[in-house]
């Protein structure tokens, strides 16, 4: 399941929450102040590569 992360309308707290991808859109609660008012945000996220810098490989092996 992914992680997503949201931001209570309500109090302002960003927080993640880790939900199925059909769940998303759906408010999440606020862990703070318990209120349902809350929006998805958008996340960067990291990955690992192949490529220069990736081990020193230089591309797939």
């Amino acid at each position: 399941m992914p992680m997503y992360e949201y931001r209570c309308t309500k109090c302002g707290r960003r927080f993640e929450k880790l939900r199925r991808f059909a769940d998303r859109d759906r408010p999440a609660e606020c862990p703070d102040c318990k209120s349902e008012e809350s929006e998805p945000q958008i996340s960067c996220f990291a990955t690992g590569g192949c490529g220069a810098g990736a081990g020193g490989r230089g591309g797939f092996t």
